[in-house]
């Protein structure tokens, strides 16, 4: 019984270790561990005395042919896929070792990422049919400096496909992150984040895959590993919370056409779009650029997409590979 077979199993109802033994042709020793590896994954599964198995909180797989579905006709008409992977190192790896399609784009999803990271190298939880991780890859023209504001016009189509489901206090924080003001203390607590990799010629044809995991029902056990402030999207108020699969539609449906337009145009039309959902903007912040701390007053971002600082009275920039940001106490 595969992991998803026996998920699916559970999602039915209780049932019994000797039920599920049975129907899989396992031991009960044997079964049992595959009902530990699912809680290992991130899925709580409770055991009652006489009773058997089954799930404590309902399980949302998604479905890719649901997702093409709900995606505009015009939006579709350019994707290669989508594509659902059950268990993967990274949806970004896995796209950077294919080829990047000559036209459109490649879209991949997946259910669990063993090796998820963000900026920086780091590690990015990704616990099993809990959040959304999703890369598209896609070719640019230009060269690779055109590449730099990429990050940026992505997280600005996923904070407005977020507004669009009814998630209108999601704001961005430079370089790459979608995050939440804390009413209480006025910080930001993370949701998600976008990561862009990629190569090609300086001044010729590049390919870049943008990566974005966005926390949707971060299961308490792995909630308990992260050691940053960060949300999702269970916890926010919503009358009513859009599938995993609907929300990996209204992402890419944002996501493809903004590619395409900051192919065309650049960063230019982005920066009004990113200035009203900029979380920074105004308030004291500290810049770490390797060693050193830079403190003072964040002003917005440059046209190259830069950071811009007041530095005790001289502005500064700060690109997203020289810094990491955060706001100060």
């Amino acid at each position: 019984m595969a992991e998803k077979t026996l998920l699916l199993r559970l999602a039915r109802g209780t049932v019994s270790g000797d039920v599920l033994a049975r129907e899989a042709g396992l031991t009960r020793a044997a079964m049992w561990k595959r009902i530990e590896a699912l809680r290992a994954a991130g899925i709580a599964i409770g055991a009652r005395p006489g009773r058997g198995y089954s799930l404590e909180a309902s399980v949302d797989l998604l479905d890719a042919d649901q997702v093409g579905t709900l995606l505009p006709e015009d939006v579709r008409a350019e994707v290669q896929g989508p594509e659902v992977a059950w268990t993967i190192d990274s949806t970004n790896s896995e796209l950077l070792r294919r080829r990047v399609p000559v036209a459109g784009v490649t879209v991949l999803l997946a259910e669990r990422q063993l090796g998820g990271r963000g900026r920086l190298g780091r590690d990015w939880a990704s616990p099993l049919a809990a959040n959304l991780y999703l890369s598209l890859a896609r070719a640019f023209d230009g060269g690779l400096a055109r590449l730099g504001g990429l990050g940026l016009v992505a997280g600005v189509a996923a904070a407005e496909a977020l507004h669009g489901l009814g998630y209108g206090a999601v704001r961005l924080k430079w370089p790459n992150d979608l995050v939440l003001i804390d009413r209480a203390t006025g910080g930001l607590r993370k949701l998600g984040g976008l990561l862009v990799e990629g190569g090609g010629e300086h001044a010729g044809p590049v390919r870049a895959v943008v990566g974005l995991g966005l926390n949707v029902r971060m299961p308490a056990a792995v909630a308990a590993t992260i050691d940053q402030p960060w949300c999702d999207l269970a916890g926010l108020p919503h009358p009513a919370p859009p599938t995993r699969s609907a929300l990996a539609a209204a992402m890419i449906a944002s996501l493809v056409p903004a590619l395409s337009r900051f192919d065309r145009e650049g960063l230019a039309p982005f920066l009004p779009r990113h200035a009203a959902l900029d979380a920074l903007a105004g308030r004291d912040v500290e810049v770490r650029a390797g060693s050193v701390v830079h403190r003072g007053r964040a002003l917005g971002l440059a046209a190259d997409g830069a950071l811009r600082v007041d530095v005790d009275g001289v502005e500064r920039h700060f690109h997203a590979g020289e810094a990491s940001l955060r706001a100060a106490a």
